[in-house]
């Protein structure tokens, strides 16, 4: 009777929760992502774009949703078979647009906003890439890859249908260049361009015949690899569209030289070229809601990407320019404006953060609105902002606030259910004395389940860019709860070249890749580890990628001594023939003070290769081969040098991937390897 009493309690028991698991690469991958915030005309719902991961079938499916501004629980607007992406409100806050595709061919979509049966409302032929509506929601604004040559054709969408169907026919398959830019970023060109072309919307609803209005331009609207549609913009009247593109007079594959156009909606007349004077970057146009400005932003310097955005103001009647905001020291993000025009919005980052600000337009005082995260997307209402936000713990949701930041709620919980159950490291950004004398600022993650009294294993992370900065945000490739999750301790510092802290900090890595920015690596290491006394210094591993890359292959030859591994990902081993191999010629050239013929010291003071008799650390190389930018051939020479040096070392490549690891199974993979190979030589009896 004992033991039935004992049974029939065990049956009957309520399960115990299962405890917190420590956040891996499965969570990461696994994240629902919010994006593409787009307020509605009466402020009063917010539509977002959601990418849920289908991890059988190996990628990420999209939908549209909404949710009130005022809170409450989100609503799926579009079929998640359609995998429907970048929503925007019509002109009456009525019905959501969006792109998907309809029989294998993006196209443009309609639902009604209380939701319903959404329909195309478009056929062509070819994908639509980008999309924008008119002020008064009668006309569309789209871009399509079109050959070039078929812009002077009456039907420039059926010239290129036809070209694409002949050549899909021929059995050969070689391309024939005569000009340089053969491929960029993880495409092959083919001739084509992406065009700007505007089309009516008929009584129906329907997209009427397309014209094209950028055909006369040898350029990419939006530009590529990563362009969208705030590189064009209609004024306020619907009777022009602003764009920016690339002019390849300077020569496609060295030249930063981008301009401002405006052309007729009707394409009564030729493009006008606003910016010709600045033969540096001009981007992102915005047409004032009083038609009487364009806001755009600038850069200074032809042939530097990464040099400051300025915010400018174009008097449209007079032709005067001015710049807003000259002695705010930050690098400006694309621009909105509020509903009474004396104010301009962007997000750049700002001390580790990604933060939104406000630009009063008439005396150039900048305000911090939201910071404390990264604030990812945003919009603009009458008396509101939409915002997405994130940092190292949450992934991206929705929030409000008013026009000065205040009052922040969160109004979505995307993954509150898989967060509950996770557990990620505590973080604490610190400064120090590095290079020159300079106050240089990094990240420490705490290990899941840290105890004080404890030492930890470390993984330090440089980041790429070089331009770029690690910040205080939940990032989908290099985050580093991935690693907290595993028992490591995570240090990051932002070196000089990061972005963040003041243009002159930015430009300081130029021309010295293995200079300042390793003197603040290892000054930063050495205040990590006084700091934090959990922190084992005697088994840490350096990784990274593309310029992070770069730097664990300088620092095999030039700084090993700290380190029990080192992970190399898409990294640059010689400079000499990056100088010949990337696509974009204007980055080389400019890291290294000119052409590699011209200033061959230039890239040989800090080339990797040079050092290879130096190398003893062992080495894990990651290469994506469909990785334009930093080709496969560089990762291969880093990984023979290893193996001659019988160094232990192992090569892991991506056929399928580019710069980046982007597919969940391969992301996945990715980590597994990675931490493998970090837990192998950290390990406390590893030799």
């Amino acid at each position: 009777m004992k033991s039935l009493i004992v049974a029939s309690m065990l049956l009957f028991a309520v399960p115990a929760l299962a405890a917190p698991q420590p956040f891996d690469a499965k969570d990461l991958v696994m994240m629902d992502r919010v994006g593409d915030p787009q307020l509605s005309p009466d402020g009063r719902t917010a539509a977002m774009q959601l990418r849920e991961t289908d991890y059988a079938e190996n990628k990420g499916k999209l939908s549209i949703w909404t949710v009130p501004m005022a809170g409450g629980k989100p609503t799926r607007v579009t079929d998640a078979a359609l995998n429907a992406n970048t929503p925007r409100w019509s002109a009456d806050g009525k019905s959501l647009y969006f792109l998907a595709a309809k029989d294998d061919v993006n196209q443009l979509w309609r639902v009604a906003a209380s939701g319903g049966e959404a329909e195309a409302v478009g056929t062509l032929a070819l994908d639509i890439g980008t999309y924008k509506l008119s002020p008064d929601g009668k006309s569309v604004a789209f871009t399509v890859d079109l050959f070039v040559d078929c812009a002077t054709d009456a039907a420039p969408i059926a010239c290129t249908k036809k070209r694409l169907d002949e050549r899909a026919d021929d059995k050969a398959s070689g391309m024939l260049y005569s000009e340089g830019f053969v491929r960029h970023w993880d495409q092959w060109m083919d001739g084509r361009r992406s065009q700007l072309l505007i089309a009516g919307l008929d009584t129906d609803g329907k997209l009427g015949q397309p014209k094209l209005l950028s055909g006369s331009i040898d350029g990419d609207v939006p530009s590529k690899p990563f362009g969208d549609d705030s590189e064009y913009a209609f004024s306020p009247d619907g009777l022009t569209l602003y764009f920016d593109v690339r002019n390849l007079n300077a020569g496609e594959p060295w030249s930063t030289n981008f301009d401002i156009y405006s052309v007729p909606a009707d394409g009564s007349a030729e493009p006008t070229n606003h910016t010709a004077e600045n033969l540096a970057w001009d981007a992102n146009p915005l047409p004032s809601r009083d038609g009487k400005t364009l806001y755009y932003l600038a850069m200074k310097r032809p042939g530097f990407e990464a040099d400051r955005f300025a915010i400018m103001a174009l008097d449209l009647a007079s032709g005067d320019k001015r710049e807003i905001a000259p002695d705010w020291d930050r690098s400006a993000g694309a621009l909105k404006e509020s509903v009474d025009g004396k104010t301009l919005f962007t997000a750049t980052n700002d001390n580790g953060e990604h933060p939104l600000f406000a630009i009063d337009v008439a005396s150039g005082k900048v305000s911090k609105l939201v910071g404390n995260g990264q604030v990812a997307g945003f919009d603009v209402g009458a008396k509101s902002l939409l915002i997405s936000r994130n940092d190292l713990k949450h992934p991206s949701d929705l929030y409000t606030a008013d026009l000065r930041g205040r009052n922040l709620k969160q109004i979505t919980r995307f993954n509150a259910t898989r967060l509950k159950d996770l557990r990620m490291g505590d973080f604490e950004f610190f400064t120090f004395k590095g290079a020159e004398d300079a106050t240089v600022q990094g990240y420490v993650v705490k290990p899941v389940g840290f105890k004080a009294k404890q030492k930890y294993p470390v993984a330090f992370i440089i980041h790429g860019g070089p331009q770029g900065a690690m910040t205080n945000d939940f990032h989908y490739r290099w985050n580093p709860q991935t690693y907290a999750g595993q028992g490591f301790a995570v240090v990051t510092i932002n070196f000089h070249g990061s972005t963040g802290y003041g243009q002159a900090f930015t430009d300081s890595i130029s021309q010295d890749w293995g200079g300042k920015p390793l003197e603040d690596l290892k000054l930063g290491w050495a205040a990590a580890l006084k700091k934090y006394p959990f922190l084992d210094g005697d088994r840490a591993c350096a990784l990274g990628a593309s310029y992070g890359g770069y730097m664990i292959n300088w620092i095999a030859g030039n700084w090993n001594e700290p380190w029990k591994c080192l992970i190399s990902h898409d990294g640059v081993f010689d400079t000499r023939a990056m100088g010949y191999e990337t696509e974009e010629l204007w980055f080389t050239e400019w890291e290294n003070g000119g052409t590699v013929y011209d200033n061959p010291q230039g890239y040989e003071k800090f080339n990797p290769l040079n050092h290879v008799k130096d190398w003893k650390v062992p080495m894990l190389i990651i290469q994506g081969d469909k990785d334009f930018r930093i080709p496969t051939s560089q990762g291969l020479a880093a990984f023979n040098a290893a193996q001659r040096r019988g160094i232990p070392s192992e090569l892991l490549v991506f056929k399928d991937e580019n710069h980046w690891v982007l597919k969940p199974h391969n992301s996945v993979q990715w980590h597994n390897v990675v931490n493998d190979w970090l837990k192998r030589w950290t390990a406390k009896d590893a030799n």
